[in-house]
């Protein structure tokens, strides 16, 4: 096909077709070229090589309008020339005019829309506008149809560029030119908005720089009884050498027109009716200039039905506290601009997406959103202690305030960042829902958890997640510590009205980490140790504490056989100890077996040390503790029985003994002091104020001769069944501390502990009183006795009653 391109000189037109890819020509006679220019007043006939040039050219049709020198045609803009091949084209219009006056483009419906730089519209159709003045040229920016700006005034001349696509067949352009009074500022951009709708806009020259020391306004006409809210997307400063850039809006019957921001301020919102926006730049830098840029949304909507409802946020006894209302996904997801907005005012002009309150005052805020249910908020409290003085007499009760609770937003997370000095530890209690930590074993499923995480400037240890409603009554930590409380549905509500999470300052532990554990009878307890899956990090000791009632019997269990890693330096130990007297220690190293599952009759120590692992290799272990009601076997039951009733027969046979010497003799029975015998428990020293002699707490006004008879029980024979396998729970003292991991010379040096101190035994059921004959050639020795030469010194009054009558 042939096609015939007729100019006019008087149309100032020129058309230029352009090879974009290869495999195509244009046949102009008998030549064939890759180009053709058609000038103003030629005519040209031609055709294509290919059947489908609209693959390989592009055409340009540029229309020049002098209105400095001559009349300007005022109007419409048609699309001349007629008749041209279907490619993708481009009308430009470049219109020359002087700065002492102003242009002006009104766009019919569905007018324009701003998009950035290098955005495709839906349709392929674009307009692209530029101000020229001068020489200067200034791109005001990119637009497609469907939008809300109907007018575009310009001070000086303007370029402006229709692209179309190969398949498109407008009749017209879209837009016309008049002629206005100079506007004395690069350009004014005119938003119609009708209804709820938003709008996004950006400053000449975006991305780039706005042009210098320039003026640009924005004209947004909204009916009255509409509300507009300005938000500002992004943007960037220049550096100034004078004046200083900044936004202005003029708002019908505001007091204070016109009311200036800084682009870092919150913007205006909640504003009734239309408004301008004006962006002012300053004189920069010539060395360094940067960059003055913004892209801001404008969002218009109908006045919420609670838009007059406050909510009264008393932050007044609070202290070191913060709470931030958010949308949905903040701070990591930035919503899209087409989504419904939700506003938070702090007054009925000051409102954003998002808004912080700080403790130590009262707020009244409003909510301009029809979903309440996409808000969120964020709190954060810290709790610091510098002497340990004054804050160790403190409980910290670690609660949501009831200022947040009241709020018709749901909460999403309560931070608390717990600060402790070197040498003061931190206690995490829950006395009466206690803890339960979250392992796939067993799920959290309530509404809300806690994650703790204890850490220093160097390293961060992950303690796990845990709820309410288990059995972990305390757990202590060594560092500064940060629990997050955070919810999961509506339900915290209720639940909330029942926490009892507490936390103190205590004094220095031994350990990184350790837990207090008191069993639920009717379940079993998972635990697992800290920062699973990662492992603990290297040379970390974590201990367990588990109390274990005296009627019930606790079985402990591993996951797994061994540790099931390797160490570069040093040893991982497993130790397990019981709380009672003589109770050993059941160390197992990284590279031996776990134990095995075991009954533990008494409250127990669990402890987990690590080593430097190999790489890759990490230190994870997890366990489960059961309870269960002890079981006395029925032949010891008959044993002790047995045993009973021979005891009996001694005893009435050594009553019988005592009354018949009773009648051989009544005179009175007295005791005899021996002062040689030492009379101190081995090893305490200084129990009482008086010394011996100085007290009569030794003195006894009768001794029963019946008590002499002991040897009597050595005569039995044997016939006393020894009690064998019974349980006698142990009713002394026992230690705090858990067992001592095995030393190993590779651990960091750590203080000791201030506070770890040996139980003192109840002296008033441990004195005991000896009547012993001192052997020849013994000096007197009031001194400590070690434990192998206890009683060494004297020889036991029976012991020596009995010799006589072996001797007679």
């Amino acid at each position: 096909a042939s096609f015939t391109i007729s100019l006019r000189a008087t149309d100032n037109i020129t058309v230029v077709m352009k090879l974009r890819f290869s495999g195509c020509l244009i046949r102009v006679g008998n030549f064939i070229r890759p180009e053709l220019k058609i000038k103003p007043g030629e005519n040209v006939t031609f055709g294509f090589t290919c059947s489908a040039p609209e693959k390989y050219f592009i055409m340009e049709i540029q229309k020049n309008i002098d209105c400095m020198s001559g009349s300007c045609p005022f109007g419409d803009v048609h699309l001349h020339p007629v008749g041209l091949p279907r490619l993708n084209r481009t009308f430009i219009w470049d219109v020359k005019a002087s700065t002492k006056a102003g242009l002006e483009l009104q766009f019919s419906t569905p007018w324009l829309r701003q998009v950035e730089p290098g955005e495709r519209c839906p349709d392929l159709v674009s307009y692209n506008i530029n101000s020229s003045i001068d020489k200067a040229t200034v791109n005001i920016g990119t637009f497609c149809r469907n939008g809300s700006i109907s007018r575009v005034k310009l001070l000086g001349g303007v370029i402006m560029a229709l692209h179309l696509p190969w398949n498109s067949s407008p009749t017209s352009s879209g837009f016309s030119i008049a002629n206005r009074a100079s506007i004395k500022r690069l350009c004014i951009i005119e938003s119609i908005l009708k209804g709820e709708s938003s709008i996004t806009l950006m400053s000449p020259n975006y991305p780039l720089g706005f042009p210098e020391d320039e003026l640009m306004t924005w004209q947004f006409v909204i009916p009255p009884n509409m509300r507009a809210s300005v938000f500002f997307h992004n943007y960037s400063l220049s550096n100034c050498e004078r004046k200083e850039e900044r936004v202005e809006y003029y708002i019908p019957g505001s007091p204070s027109n016109p009311e200036v921001f800084k682009l870092s301020d919150s913007q205006p919102a909640n504003i009734p009716g239309s408004f301008n926006l004006s962006l002012q730049g300053c004189d920069q830098d010539a060395q360094n200039p940067g960059i003055l840029r913004l892209l801001f949304q404008v969002v218009v909507q109908h006045p919420q039905v609670d838009e007059n409802v406050t909510h009264l946020v008393d932050l007044s006894k609070e202290w070191n506290t913060s709470v931030t209302i958010h949308f949905e996904g903040w701070p990591n997801r930035v919503p899209a601009m087409s989504e419904p907005i939700c506003l938070i005012c702090k007054d009925p002009r000051t409102c954003d997406r998002v808004l912080t309150l700080v403790s130590g005052a009262t707020y009244r805020i409003s909510f301009l959103c029809k979903d309440l249910s996409r808000l969120r908020i964020t709190a954060e409290k810290g709790i610091s202690c510098v002497d340990l003085r004054w804050c160790q007499r403190k409980v910290y009760p670690l609660l949501v305030p009831k200022a947040i609770t009241q709020l018709p937003i749901q909460l999403h997370k309560f931070i608390w960042k717990l600060l402790a000095p070197e040498l003061i530890n931190i206690e995490i209690t829950s006395p009466s829902l206690k803890l339960q930590q979250h392992v796939p074993e067993q799920r959290c499923n309530t509404s809300y958890s806690y994650s703790v995480v204890s850490a220093t400037p160097e390293t961060e240890l992950s303690l796990g997640v845990f709820c309410p409603g288990g059995s972990i009554e305390k757990i202590q930590m060594r560092n500064n510590v940060t629990v997050s409380l955070k919810t999961f549905g509506k339900g915290f509500l209720d639940e909330s009205k029942h926490q009892d999470l507490k936390m103190s300052f205590v004094p220095h532990i031994k350990d990184e980490c350790s837990f207090t554990v008191s069993p639920n009878p009717k379940a079993k307890v998972y635990l697992q140790t800290p920062n699973w899956p990662y492992g603990l990090p290297p040379y970390v000791s974590i201990s367990w504490y588990f109390l274990v009632p005296s009627k019930q019997v606790a079985r402990l269990g591993f996951s797994k056989d061994r540790l099931g890693m390797s160490c570069e330096t040093g040893r991982a130990y497993v130790t397990l100890k019981e709380e009672t007297v003589g109770a050993e220690e059941t160390v197992r190293r990284e590279d031996e077996l776990l134990p095995e599952p075991r009954n533990m009759y008494h409250d127990f120590w669990l402890n987990v040390s690590n080593c430097k692992p190999v790489d890759k290799a990490q230190l994870n272990l997890q366990f489960r503790v059961t309870l269960a009601d002890k079981h006395i076997d029925l032949g010891v039951i008959l044993a002790v029985v047995a045993g009973t009733g021979v005891l009996s027969a001694i005893g009435l046979t050594v009553c019988c003994v005592k009354k018949k010497k009773k009648k051989k003799s009544q005179n009175p029975m007295v005791g005899v002091y021996n002062e040689n015998v030492n009379t101190q428990v081995p090893g305490k020293k200084g129990l009482f104020p008086k010394g011996r002699k100085n007290n009569e707490s030794h003195v006894y006004a009768v001794i029963d001769d019946a008590m002499v008879y002991g040897h009597l029980l050595k005569e039995s024979n044997g016939s006393v069944s020894p009690e064998v396998d019974v349980y006698r729970p142990f009713d002394g003292p026992v230690g705090s501390l858990p067992p001592s991991p095995p030393p190993f010379s590779f651990r960091k040096d750590k203080k000791p502990s201030s506070n770890t101190e040996e139980p003192v035994r109840d002296t008033e059921h441990d004195t005991i009183y000896t009547f012993a004959h001192q052997k020849s050639g013994q000096s007197e020795d009031n001194g400590d006795i070690n434990e192998k030469n206890n009683g060494g010194t004297s020889m036991a009054l029976l012991e020596n009653e009995e010799q006589n009558h072996s001797g007679e």
